[in-house]
């Protein structure tokens, strides 16, 4: 193996559309996350010697002229993208004008994306000389020591040999020991954590900004891609989470806490331990996460309650329990509606995350829905637009369960691309709206936006400072979350 000496490399958040729309765009400006997925893999490979810069052009959608700068001056052998599917003809189109200024880089994709496509990247996009398959901190780092020799030994790459065929390495297994990571390099984030923030009344104080503590998720709902950490379920433990907010709050100032991660209380005696260390040694924070109704309880409520937790959110999906049944375990809506008056008593907002467009749906199982969500205690809602998304179960056989418009620019969750059998786009766009109105004109609804005056005031600072564009957004079918948002 070739000897380990240090690599300049440029890691890109690609923006994924036209960066005039994006200054105008309500729901990007409403929820901005810090790509925390590069920020873990460029803390590791500066472990390793691997000099690192990264650009988020989602955060600064003027940073083409920055990368050429960066491209130019620092005369990199790799460059990097993370992207998601909708970002990623736009991480091609930045490769493709890498490779004009320095023909000899590397460009190297990871993601959900490239992960769910694999050799099909390679064959149909021949600017990309490799991807990484699954978690990239150690593949990329292995992958860059080689130098491009021997690339058969790196497990979980896409690459082309010397006759242009397209080889895919397997998958790295085991997963990481999580606790063996670097905390991520914030610090490589222009402008954090000011450039970064919450969606609107999700959060009491600022600044803010999103954490994730576990990869992979242990169920296997129909929609979800799990191409990255497949069926694997891996977490910080409780000392490594508390060290972490330690540091964000040390570091940065930061005050409360987005946990994105798919089940933050799956392992119950964490969490209890994580709530015991934040309430005996408290750092003065507050944090969300998102649950699961099996996975809760009111004593860890309580727990958590103590420890800071503001806002929980649950993925409802669907109040047609026959049409849950179809895509996730454990269906029971009895469950959630006991749990989500649990959660409210013990005074933790709750945000209810709901999908539409499943395969399956109708006008009917949509009522359904609405009536079931306002028939609870729910402070908030996310209604995602249902993306069949490369990796993801029900991908390999949705052209046969309705129409579906495979559009990668589009598959963002904000846009309707999957009819199902028996519904128009027009009734959909028509019922989805109808659900965000009904659910900010309820009564109790309007009370606790107006008593977020005083529990979150930078949220009503955000919202009268754009509220032009509010207005803009409320006169059209784009919905405010933007991606779904945790």
């Amino acid at each position: 193996m070739p000897k380990t000496k240090p690599v300049s490399m440029l890691l890109v958040h690609p923006l994924g559309y036209n960066r005039k729309q994006a200054r105008n765009d309500i729901a990007r400006m409403a929820n901005m996350m810090p790509p925390l997925g590069l920020a873990s893999i460029a803390a590791y490979l500066e472990k390793r010697g691997i000099t690192c810069t990264i650009i988020d052009c989602y955060a600064k959608p003027d940073s083409e002229q920055a990368i050429r700068d960066l491209l130019q001056s620092t005369r990199p052998r790799f460059i990097g993208f993370s992207s998601t599917t909708s970002s990623f003809l736009d991480g091609v189109r930045i490769a493709r004008m890498a490779k004009e200024i320095l023909p000899l880089i590397k460009v190297i994709f990871g993601g959900h994306h490239v992960s769910a496509l694999k050799e099909k990247i390679l064959r149909d996009f021949p600017i990309i000389d490799f991807t990484v398959v699954g978690e990239g901190e150690e593949t990329l780092s292995e992958l860059l020591e080689h130098n491009g020799e021997e690339l058969a030994q790196v497990r979980g790459i896409t690459y082309r040999d010397a006759s242009g065929e397209v080889h895919f390495t397997g998958y790295r297994t085991p997963g990481l020991d999580l606790d063996t990571l670097p905390f991520p390099a914030y610090e490589k984030l222009d402008g954090y954590p000011h450039a970064y923030n919450l969606p609107i009344f999700n959060y009491p104080r600022t600044p803010n900004t999103s954490c994730i503590a576990s990869r992979g998720c242990p169920y296997a709902c129909s929609y979800c891609d799990r191409s990255v950490f497949l069926r694997t379920f891996r977490y910080h433990s409780a000392r490594y989470l508390h060290e972490h907010l330690r540091y964000l709050k040390e570091r940065f100032g930061l005050r409360h806490i987005n946990f994105y991660d798919d089940q933050f209380t799956f392992n119950r005696k964490r969490i209890e331990d994580f709530a015991g260390l934040m309430i005996d040694q408290p750092l003065g924070m507050t944090f969300n996460c998102a649950v699961r109704a099996e996975h809760i309880d009111f004593d860890l409520l309580v727990r958590m309650k103590e420890a800071g937790c503001w806002m929980i959110s649950l993925g409802i999906e669907s109040g047609d329990e026959a049409l849950l049944a179809r895509h996730r375990k454990n269906a029971d809506l009895g469950l959630l509606r006991e749990k989500i008056h649990l959660i409210k008593k013990t005074g933790i907002r709750v945000k209810g995350l709901m999908m539409m467009g499943l395969p399956g749906e109708s006008e009917a199982s949509i009522k359904k829905s609405m009536d079931f969500v306002f028939s609870l205690p729910i402070d908030d809602i996310n209604v995602s637009k249902f993306t069949p998304f490369p990796g993801s179960p029900l991908y390999e056989e949705i052209h046969d369960l309705g129409t579906f418009e495979e559009n990668w620019e589009k598959m963002d969750c904000m846009h309707f691309l999957f009819i199902p059998k028996g519904m128009t786009k027009t009734r959909m766009e028509k019922l989805f709206l109808e659900f965000y109105r009904r659910h900010f004109l309820r009564p109790k609804v309007l009370a606790d936006y107006f008593s977020m005056m005083w529990r979150s005031p930078d949220s009503w600072r955000r919202f009268l400072s754009d509220i032009s564009h509010f207005i803009r957004f409320a006169m059209t079918d784009r919905r405010i979350a933007g991606t779904r948002c945790l």
